[in-house]
């Protein structure tokens, strides 16, 4: 079928869980339908987005998302009292494009990725729709204004509100409705929400393939250094939890990996700690690394790090937040989930003193993801919700 796809990001290159999760999802769908792809780019396009896109597209449209569209957007989301971020995607020059397409292709349906973009498609009458709420938005926003500045509370309470109303109403808007995590669901204001369908995300294990490699690290964490909770987290794991370790382990190094790290990220680089920027291949960083810690505190959502650096065999060390989402994984079988800095400390210490039990929860880490999250096995599930109705 012709299958028109909106995103809010060109899906390349892969330093966001957003931009991940869509460029497999239309990887795996590409093998069975025509994919139209229409995305927004904040920013400079990167050089090799489209080629590494064309493959698995018919056609590709990307519209610049200009200051004025942006600032004209987050207005009229405000006037009409919508989330500021359905406001920031959304652009006039975009929405005549997708007209237009609409009309030429007359699509079989519709796939909205995430809640950013719905208000070009909602109610869509002429074909099925499906939209990926992803995670539950106002849940992340909320936890972020807890722990804002006094100053920044009253945007990100609006903002709250804005989203919890949103993904309440938007969910009559849309034929289909799915989401990544069981947990994510339940969190969604909506009194049908068991209708939403649960599709995971996945792993390219032919890029995250364990190999054995010399040690530089005994600690690593990775992710998009400038988001919220991965800053956040980073921060409580180098002034909190490191400090501790270091007194019992005074040679202990530590590698802050990924995209964009803010400039209280890049001030911790020092002698124990290595704070990279982005990096080519993530694969190589796990594979010199020992254990993967990921102590975050914020967000909402399946966390892909952690899908990644299980399949590389790294044992992993995590918050209740981002290690409940891997539903079916279970703590001291294969990860272990902290509740304080001393439970973290003492974590660690267990996997580093005890080769056994540093093998044993690698070892089932890695037997469930690879059981549990293969990007071809998500495609057929999420093509099933698509061509069920």
């Amino acid at each position: 079928m012709n299958l028109l796809v909106l995103l809010p990001r060109v899906p390349y290159p892969l330093e966001k869980g957003d931009k991940l999760r869509a460029f497999y999802q239309i990887k795996e769908l590409s093998k069975y339908h025509d994919i139209y792809l229409v995305a927004l780019q904040d920013g400079t396009l990167h050089p090799e987005a489209l080629k590494k896109l064309e493959p698995y597209c018919k056609e590709i449209h990307w519209v610049k998302l200009s200051l004025f569209s942006k600032a004209s957007g987050i207005l009229r989301a405000l006037v009409k009292g919508l989330p500021a971020q359905c406001g920031y995607f959304y652009s006039n020059k975009a929405k005549r494009k997708i007209q237009k397409l609409i009309k030429r292709i007359y699509p079989d349906h519709i796939y909205c990725f995430m809640i950013r973009m719905a208000e070009y498609v909602k109610r869509h009458k002429d074909c099925h729709t499906t939209l990926d709420y992803q995670d539950v938005l106002s849940i992340g926003m909320k936890r972020r204004c807890e722990k804002a500045p006094i100053w920044k509370k009253p945007f990100f309470m609006y903002e709250y509100q804005a989203l919890k109303r949103y993904e309440k109403n938007i969910f009559s808007c849309f034929t289909n409705k799915i989401i990544i995590t069981g947990i994510d669901r339940e969190m969604i204001p909506h009194p049908q929400k068991q209708y939403i369908n649960v599709i995971p995300n996945g792993i390219d294990f032919e890029r995250f393939n364990f190999v054995k490699k010399e040690k530089k690290y005994d600690l690593i964490f990775a992710g998009n250094i400038s988001y919220p909770p991965n800053v956040d987290a980073t921060l409580f794991l180098a002034k909190s939890i490191f400090p501790k370790l270091l007194s019992k382990y005074p040679h202990l190094k530590l590698c802050i990996c990924g995209a964009h790290p803010v400039q209280a990220v890049k001030a911790l680089d020092c002698e124990n700690i290595c704070v990279t920027g982005w990096v080519d291949d993530m694969a190589e960083y796990y594979a010199q690394s020992k254990i993967f810690i990921a102590p975050l505190q914020l967000g909402t959502g399946l966390q892909n790090k952690l899908l990644e650096a299980m399949a590389m065999k790294l044992p992993c060390v995590t918050s209740p937040l981002a290690g409940k989402p891997l539903e079916g994984a279970t703590h001291n079988i294969n990860i272990l989930i902290c509740n304080s800095v001393d439970e973290y400390v003492e974590a660690v210490s267990k996997l580093l003193s005890n080769e056994n039990f540093y093998k044993t929860i690698a070892e089932n880490g890695y037997q469930f993801v690879k059981t549990n999250y293969d990007w071809e096995e998500v495609g057929k599930k999420l093509e099933e919700v698509m061509i069920r109705d």
